[in-house]
């Protein structure tokens, strides 16, 4: 499963001569796993896809426990720079779409979705601060977990951070099966099986926010939701990058203060300007943005108390071109970040479990077109359960096979 010197998506940033192996005989034996280039896995470089110094985060707990519990690394993958973008740019030529190379895979877990994609690996190890597993696991066609923030099990110690408030580490794979199995090993629980007869789904789809075939898409999934047995019921909530950003800019930087010391860094262009405008960021401004991000947890929390779970669109349109900044959407064109982000980054800021789909699978549906299911904060396995069953739903005379 090794990938050979062939990589034209550019998604691996280190292959060893032979994987790290796993402990013999452990629950996730036979598993192959990438390794987002934020992870430290002694031994090996870590650069985070930038030519810019950065810091030495340690051994990574969440690797080491994999490999303890059977699983082989198979190498590092490229992200989008620091994991400060959502398209995987970075310093060593950007990944591309796994079967659209003319696109972007998303970020800043790119490469980590293209080795999944590409079945170079069983899963793979990511990283979400505002939808970085979300939206590469939508615009690749696989699957993508954020646990709850602080998730003992999902360990972010060794993992060199963008944003302490919102970092999140998780898996994506193929198919939700190996995700559970993962989380199953990590907590040495299982995941019971769930059902979403008598669910109360809350449907987040702002008007003019997405596509029309991604709107299409995510009504397709409610369809299928209601045929499960769940109500679905249409619901508000706000765009929240005015605490976001601060929050993670300010602590980017932070993060990154020491190469921001010098003259010439090594970061892009985008990246340097946007670390330069968190360190210029006042205290104040963040202490506000924290006020903020109270406020939106406190709306956040009133809807999960009436609602099981929130089902969400995870991209505001198929895969972009590379290059491509701005993307025309019902209510107007908007720059490329803000359309994706506005939709993902509620999440991670405050912090709840959240599973990407797939919508194809589903009437209307559309290849490379993901959705979001939310869960209440601790209530990872039952969300993991409900995506599976969600997603291995059979399909209806109406939807494609």
């Amino acid at each position: 499963m090794r990938s050979d010197a062939s990589d034209p998506q550019r998604a691996w940033a280190f292959r060893p001569a032979s994987p790290l192996p796993g402990v013999p005989g452990g629950p996730l034996s036979g598993l192959r796993f990438s390794v987002k280039d934020l992870f430290g896995v002694p031994g090996w470089p870590l650069r985070a896809s930038t030519r810019a110094p950065v810091p030495d985060p340690g051994q990574s707990v969440l690797v080491r426990r994999l490999l303890e519990l059977g699983a082989s690394a198979a190498g590092k993958t490229h992200l989008h720079e620091i994991a400060l973008g959502i398209t995987g740019a970075n310093g060593f030529g950007g990944t591309a779409h796994p079967t659209r190379l003319e696109c972007v895979p998303g970020g800043s877990s790119s490469g980590a979705a293209v080795s999944v994609a590409l079945a170079q690996v069983n899963f793979a190890l990511g990283t979400d601060t505002g939808g970085s597993i979300r939206v590469p696991a939508a615009w690749c066609g696989v699957r993508g977990f954020k646990p709850t923030k602080g998730h003992a099990d999902w360990s972010e110690a060794g993992v060199l951070p963008l944003s302490r408030t919102c970092d999140h580490t998780g898996p994506l794979a193929a198919d939700l099966r190996t995700i559970i199995r993962v989380h199953e090993a990590l907590t040495g629980q299982p995941v019971p099986p769930q059902d979403w007869a008598g669910r109360r789904v809350g449907l987040w789809l702002p008007d003019g926010w997405v596509t029309p075939d991604v709107h299409a898409a995510v009504l397709g999934v409610a369809g299928t939701l209601t045929r499960l047995g769940a109500t679905v019921t249409p619901v508000d909530f706000p765009e929240v990058l005015d605490a976001y950003s601060p929050i993670v800019l300010s602590e980017a930087a932070a993060v990154h203060q020491d190469a921001l010391t010098l003259d010439d860094p090594g970061f892009l262009p985008f990246t340097l300007a946007a670390l330069r405008q968190g360190a210029a960021l006042s205290a104040d401004e963040v202490e506000a943005a924290f006020a903020r991000r109270a406020a939106y947890r406190r709306q956040l929390d009133a809807l999960l108390d009436t609602f099981d779970v929130l089902l969400a669109p995870a991209v505001p349109t198929p895969p972009p071109l590379t290059g491509q900044d701005e993307v025309d959407l019902p209510g107007g064109p908007l720059p490329l970040r803000r359309a994706v982000l506005r939709l993902t980054a509620p999440f991670s800021l405050l912090g709840a479990p959240t599973a990407a789909l797939p919508t194809a699978h589903h009437a209307g549906g559309q290849p490379f077109v993901g959705v979001q299911l939310v869960g209440r904060h601790g209530q990872d396995d039952t969300l993991l359960a409900l995506a599976h069953a969600l997603d291995t739903a059979p399909a209806t005379g109406t939807e494609p096979a």
